[in-house]
């Protein structure tokens, strides 16, 4: 009753920062309204920058820094908008998972906000990681913990206002699926040697003339699948929001109040669904990734 209670109110809450969010987008698309017919403000709004604008009040130019040369490799430290923003999601994983085992400071009965937190947990811990690694993926229970929140904290941060989705940036959703890669070839490597794992990717008994082929296309499997998962998140997080300013825009497109009305509600409608979308690609990324990592444990199956 207590997660169900708190999902509702954050329902609530998001209900009401859709609204702000449409508002917003609304003023935004205002002030650049005589290029609203080509579509090019969108992408202003959807991409990483080195500014965080807060329409109307004004906003502010993040620190930048030289570029650094690594060998043929040039790498920029400046601060982004994206940047920013999965430090505040990480801030705030950590505060509410604080406040969070404060229901356990007097007894092991969770209370409050404990309660709904282990909900998750338990779920994310037996319908996860549990069903698709086995008892072998308790080891890995901290990271799937923390890819999970860490990645529903950062699609939900797109629906607060004035702000924006990190994992709508492809550079954050191919880092996580890096990450990703190194865990479910470490998994394999721990469990099976470094020998006997690649060598469990060929399945036994191929024929000798099939053998060539079956190492290409393992070897790309490798690959492949950390690759969907960063395209996977990136594409489901970004479209949400095109829709969005899409719908806003045609406010001015037509150029007509009459228009207001539908493309507003439309736009509070796909901002609730992005609720759900969030959800739903926190528990897809995660599950994938555990299934991938049972794959390259359990190569017996």
């Amino acid at each position: 009753m207590i997660f169900g209670s708190g999902i509702l109110s954050s329902a609530n809450l998001m209900a009401a920062n859709a609204g702000s969010v449409a508002a917003d987008t609304a003023k935004a698309v205002a002030s650049h309204a005589s290029g609203a017919s080509n579509g090019s403000w969108i992408i202003e709004h959807v991409t990483d920058s080195h500014v965080l604008q807060f329409q109307p009040f004004g906003e502010i130019h993040l620190p930048q820094f030289p570029p650094v040369h690594i060998g043929g490799m040039v790498i920029d430290f400046s601060l982004t908008k994206h940047i920013v923003i999965l430090w505040a999601a990480a801030l705030l994983l950590i505060i509410f998972v604080k406040a969070a085992m404060k229901g356990y400071k007097d007894s092991n009965v969770p209370r409050g906000l404990a309660r709904a937190l282990e909900t998750v947990v338990v779920f994310v811990r037996d319908d996860i990681v549990l069903a698709a690694i086995g008892e072998k993926g308790k080891r890995l229970l901290p990271y799937f913990l923390t890819l999970f929140f860490f990645i529903l904290f950062a699609n939900f941060s797109g629906l607060i206002p004035y702000s924006s989705t990190p994992t709508g940036n492809l550079s954050v959703t191919a880092s996580l699926a890096i990450i990703a890669f190194f865990v479910i070839q470490i998994a394999g490597i721990v469990d099976h040697g470094f020998i006997g794992y690649f060598k469990g990717l060929m399945p036994p008994g191929i024929p000798l003339f099939v053998f060539p082929i079956m190492v290409i296309v393992e070897a790309l499997g490798l690959f492949t699948k950390p690759f969907a998962l960063a395209i996977r998140l990136f594409a489901n997080m970004i479209a949400g929001h095109i829709v969005i300013f899409s719908l806003i825009g045609l406010i001015f497109i037509f150029h007509s109040i009459f228009v207001a009305p539908v493309s507003i509600a439309f736009a509070v409608f796909i901002s609730l669904l992005e609720i759900l979308i969030g959800l739903i690609q926190a528990y897809i990324f995660t599950m994938l990734t555990a299934l991938f990592v049972g794959l390259a444990i359990h190569q017996e199956h």
